[in-house]
């Protein structure tokens, strides 16, 4: 059995605090954050702390925090014998300590909303073969779905990851806004999102691809052009537009 602190309170330490929590294969040893009072709901299930120096021995260090404290979290932490693993998509494999590793789970993360991890890739990296060993194992004992990536294919996955998620998010937002000024009910068009999503995920998008700007339909194009009131809704509609012209040669 790995024995494993998680290091962070947010979205990410949460989800993978409850999937490790129904491992049979991993002990969880403690929750770290620096606030006592995000520590509150997991003080029943599992032991807390609020203080590096108070922190238990472990094998496992999962840094669940914020990129920008990662590198310096990691020189604090005094456990030379535990393996140390942050779960950044952007951050490369850090150096600062004796056992280094990554343990990236690629999904959206909410702590109110359920996620499966059967179904999440995670992403590791090691500094040698015996750490990565341990850290497949971790990730095996929540997920059949274990890629081995570098930091340089890690950045350009999350890179990735920002075009077909956040960016996609924010034009789901930009509908809901269109419908919700219009009276429109915007579960109209959820059935459309999981169809287009499931296209994309069965075949190539570019394959996919349908629309006005694929059939170079400049009349459609120029009425919902008058139909955006807003400049900022229409400066991305003419740049996605101009983009999907471009990339399959339909603009005349």
């Amino acid at each position: 059995m790995i024995k494993v602190s998680i290091l962070g309170s947010g979205n990410v330490a949460t989800h993978l605090y409850h999937a490790f929590a129904e491992s049979n294969e991993v002990q969880l040893v403690e929750i770290y954050g620096r606030n006592p009072k995000n520590l509150i709901p997991f003080e029943k299930e599992v032991a807390t702390c609020s203080r590096l120096e108070d922190l238990k021995e472990t094998d496992v260090f999962l840094l669940a925090v914020k990129d920008d404290a990662i590198e310096e979290l990691i020189t604090k932490l005094e456990h030379p014998d535990a393996i140390i693993a942050h779960t950044s998509g952007s951050i490369p494999l850090s150096k600062s300590a004796q056992k280094n590793g990554v343990f990236y789970p690629l999904q959206t993360f909410s702590k109110d909303t359920p996620v499966d991890f059967n179904s999440i890739p995670l992403c590791l990296e090691a500094s040698d073969k015996e750490i990565y060993s341990v850290l497949e194992k971790l990730a095996l004992s929540i997920s059949p779905k274990v890629f081995s990536i570098s930091s340089q294919q890690r950045k350009s996955l999350h890179l990735s990851a920002v075009f077909v998620c956040n960016f996609v998010n924010h034009l789901y937002h930009i509908g809901e806004d269109l419908c919700a000024k219009n009276e429109v009910p915007f579960e109209i068009l959820h059935a459309l999102i999981t169809e287009t999503a499931r296209k994309a995920s069965l075949n190539s998008p570019k394959a996919v691809q349908t629309g006005p700007a694929l059939r170079n339909d400049q009349k459609t194009i120029a009425t919902h052009l008058e139909r955006l009131n807003e400049e900022k809704y229409k400066e991305i509609y003419k740049l996605l537009t101009q983009s999907i012209q471009a990339t399959y040669g339909t603009k005349l």
